[in-house]
């Protein structure tokens, strides 16, 4: 197996490639260093078959989308992602084969919703989950500190010691760790219960990452236009959530709410289907939609996505724009679907 690390940087990219068919991956690429990648993919004679963002991230623009459409190749999240043209969902224990090489993937929620680590071999790639001597943090969006513990003491710390550690970042000049010793001696995790890590990583106040304004949206909705003004982190904290259950209330009532479904087209038709009766306006297109939805300003109107995260950056962008009554389905079209509730093709 080939496998390097290519960014030389506190961000961590890898390419990973069979020795004998010359295919490859790239795992957490950035949207700045496309054109190395490109070229060390050229320099090795390999073709780039998949593409994995071990998460969403908040810290840095990805590249998966540029590399997606300059090379074919398929791109691979979690189901939980909330972006769209996933070409792969993946869930835990789920497995993918690129020559002789084998990817089991294990997901490991807590720094955010839709985090995986993945197997390569004897090597962890563990994204933003586990860090050599500490852990990715749990206050972004759809964090969970009491999830990331699960994961990392009962997923990743019953795994070999021998297994080679590569997370996603490293600022300390760290290349790798392995299990055993993370197991020993990470000060994060290592003899804390459950609640004092709870505790800890609640009262971290660390200052968010300088990007995350310009790079989590763009992430969680695989839009670079300048045009379309993503809404403040604090106009995201108000927008009000209403699980599926709720919503499938309202839809019952005398006065029920418009729905606005803000994902692509070939979402609204896909997999996950839509709520019957729902109105599509993707995301990319809202600014420009939004006089269409001047005869609704006075109802209610709840937006929808797939996960509930796109929705909530409509949601908060509507209300910018003056509509008083907006809402957003929490956990979107994956939550609704597996409340059971009715959805169309």
């Amino acid at each position: 197996m080939l496998f390097h690390e290519l960014n030389r940087a506190g961000c961590k990219t890898y390419l990973a490639a069979c020795g004998e068919t010359n295919r490859a991956v790239l795992i957490d690429p950035l949207k700045d260093r496309v054109d190395r990648y490109l070229a060390v993919l050229a320099y090795y004679r390999l073709t780039l078959d998949l593409i994995i963002d071990t998460h969403t991230h908040a810290d840095h623009r990805s590249g998966v989308w540029d590399l997606r459409e300059l090379t074919g190749a398929k791109l691979v999240m979690h189901r939980r992602a909330p972006a769209p043209h996933i070409d792969i969902h993946i869930d835990d224990g789920g497995q993918l084969q690129l020559g002789t090489l084998h990817l089991n993937f294990i997901h490991t929620p807590g720094h955010t919703p839709d985090g995986v680590c993945i197997c390569i071999g004897d090597r962890l790639l563990t994204g933003d989950t586990l860090l050599i001597g500490g852990t990715g943090r749990t206050d972004f969006p759809g964090g969970d500190p009491g999830a990331q513990y699960d994961a990392i003491t009962h997923r990743l710390f019953t795994l070999p010691d021998s297994m080679l550690v590569y997370p996603a970042h490293d600022y300390r000049g760290n290349v790798c760790s392995t299990i055993g010793d993370e197991k020993r001696s990470n000060a994060r995790i290592v003899g804390r219960s459950r609640d004092a890590y709870i505790m800890l990583m609640n009262n971290l106040g660390m200052p968010l990452p300088t990007k995350i304004q310009e790079a989590l949206q763009a992430n969680e909705s695989a839009i670079d236009d300048d045009s379309l003004k993503f809404p403040t982190l604090a106009q995201l904290n108000e927008v009000r959530q209403l699980d599926p259950t709720q919503v499938e209330t309202r839809l019952h009532s005398a006065n029920p709410p418009v729905l606005l479904d803000v994902r692509e087209a070939d979402e609204f038709s896909g997999e996950l289907g839509h709520i019957p009766g729902s109105i599509l306006v993707p995301l990319r297109h809202l600014p420009e939609r939004a006089k269409d939805l001047e005869k609704y300003r006075d109802r209610e109107i709840i937006v929808i996505c797939r996960a509930g995260v796109r929705s909530t950056t409509a949601a908060a962008i509507l209300g910018g724009l003056g509509f008083e009554h907006v809402c957003n389905l929490k956990g979107g079209m994956l939550d609704w679907n597996d409340a059971k509730l009715p959805v169309e093709h």
